[in-house]
């Protein structure tokens, strides 16, 4: 299903309808699908690049699991197309690298597949589902990426809004996108962009048509169409010595079973001045300082998050990031403590180094992460555009360009 950009009179908002996820349960944690473009934590790859999934099962029996990949459409619905017209191999096969916890509190099976590998090779670009099956061939929880062709080069460039309301909250993206060499018969009909904010499927912009057309060039100089909020940096916790405090992590203290990780108490930011500070828009990595390998050796700690604020009615407030794929459940839902005036969640997570923020949704399930940590023309974001072909007479659609643009040099 789609994820639809609402333009509203007086507010930009993002509604989460994505395409379909199943969510893993609870024993499946730490789940991480890594390519080789420049950003590996992006999911994107080229026709000649790699990707690697790895996830822990906290029951660290050593089931036996398998992947499944999937073609889909450029809207992520499966492909009218037989395995043996995307893969050369076998769509689906079993993961044979898993090993052990070792040296660890929470004991756990790691687990890891490369794609491709020898038994699965692809034939052709767009959009994938990865599916991980039991032994029954349930599915226990799905991941998507996209494989491009690099037939175009894409220019992306990242400016203030015009629109005076918006022009310190706001930052709108500009395209073009540059074919020669590759016959177009329709640019209109045929090519379909879509753009993203850090790889946030719930931020997804599309039905863009060209405002100009040179030969072999297609420009796209939107500006309420494709305008997002600049929001805030992510905040950040790293609990690579696990043991240690230090600028994010106020306590550690012994719980029943694991340590707990009590974090600095935050607090709203939409009132405060903005304030650059590096981060990995809102990603992850698993690290344990003192391990020969983290993926294994990396232990498990509950992390407690809390949100000194007035209560905020009618909504329910979430911890947000890439550590759950920026989905809404109640692993990462907030409970509001009113003698305390907060929210907070305990969060089961392996040790590294995360990016984090909140976010409030309402019965009309609009994620609003502006009202608790403001929205800043000068925040830094990552947009990908991702160009779409649908060929007349194709009975799939590709992915022939690729392009990356960062607010980090703000245009006017």
């Amino acid at each position: 299903m789609k994820a639809l950009l609402v333009t509203l009179l007086a507010t930009l908002t993002f509604v989460v309808t994505a395409q379909d996820i199943v969510l893993p349960p609870d024993y499946i944690k730490s789940i991480q699908l890594t390519g080789t473009e420049t950003n590996p934590y992006v999911p994107v790859i080229s026709k000649d690049g790699s990707i690697t999934l790895s996830f822990d099962d906290l029951e660290g029996d050593e089931k036996n699991y398998y992947y499944m990949v999937e073609h889909c459409d450029k809207d992520w619905n499966t492909s009218d197309l037989l395995p043996t017209e995307y893969v050369s191999g076998y769509e689906k096969e079993k993961i044979y690298n898993y090993n052990n916890s070792f040296n660890t509190l929470q004991y756990y099976t790691n687990y890891q597949v490369t794609l491709p590998n020898k038994n699965t090779r692809f034939l052709i670009s767009g959009n994938y589902r990865l599916s991980i099956l039991d032994i029954d061939d349930n599915v226990i929880f799905t991941r998507y990426f996209i494989i491009y062709e690099p037939l175009t080069t894409v220019g992306v460039s990242v400016h203030r809004t015009r629109d005076m309301m918006y022009i310190d909250t706001q930052q709108t993206v500009k395209f073009v996108i540059n074919y020669p060499g590759v016959k177009i018969t329709s640019p209109q009909e045929e090519i379909f962009p879509v753009i993203y904010q850090n790889f946030d499927f719930s931020t997804k912009v599309e039905g863009l048509k060209p405002q100009f057309m040179r030969p072999d060039q297609l420009i796209y100089k939107y500006d309420e169409e494709t305008s997002f909020w600049g929001g805030n940096e992510f905040l950040n916790f790293d609990t690579k010595e696990l043991l240690m405090t230090n600028n994010t992590v106020a306590r550690v203290v012994s719980g029943e079973d694991l340590y707990r990780s009590l974090l600095y108490v935050d607090e709203p930011r939409e009132s405060q001045p903005y304030t650059y500070y590096p981060d990995v828009n809102g990603a992850f990595v698993v690290r344990n300082i003192k391990a020969d390998d983290s993926n294994t050796e990396a232990d498990y700690t509950w992390v407690h998050f809390s949100l000194k604020t007035s209560e905020i009615i009618g909504e329910t407030v979430y911890v947000y990031g890439a550590f759950n794929n920026y989905q809404l459940t109640g692993e990462n839902q907030m409970t509001y403590h009113s003698e305390t005036q907060t929210y907070e969640a305990d969060i089961l997570l392996k040790q590294g180094f995360y990016n984090y923020t909140y976010v409030s949704v309402g019965n009309d399930d609009v994620i609003n992460a502006q009202s608790i940590n403001g929205s800043y023309d000068a925040t830094e974001n990552d947009y990908q555009v991702l160009v779409y072909y649908a060929k007349f007479g194709s009975n799939y659609d590709r992915v022939i360009g690729y392009g990356v643009g960062s607010s980090r040099n703000l245009s006017q």
